[in-house]
């Protein structure tokens, strides 16, 4: 049941990273003098987006 729960997490997180890097790119074609400030966004958004996903897999693995 655990397992269930957990690849439904990981499937919202990989919407997320998605939803990001599409925004990302959207906006970085927009307007490419803002790209370094946008990537740092990016990778800050991923990195909490990714530590939900390992916070679920704990919670699977201790449930």
């Amino acid at each position: 049941m655990g397992a269930i729960g957990y690849g439904l997490g990981v499937i919202g997180a990989g919407i997320g990273i998605g939803l990001a890097a599409y925004g990302a790119t959207s906006a970085i074609a927009r307007q490419p003098e803002m790209q370094s400030r946008l990537f740092t966004v990016f990778i800050l958004g991923s990195a909490f987006v990714e530590a939900l996903a390992l916070i679920g897999f704990v919670v699977t693995l201790i449930a």
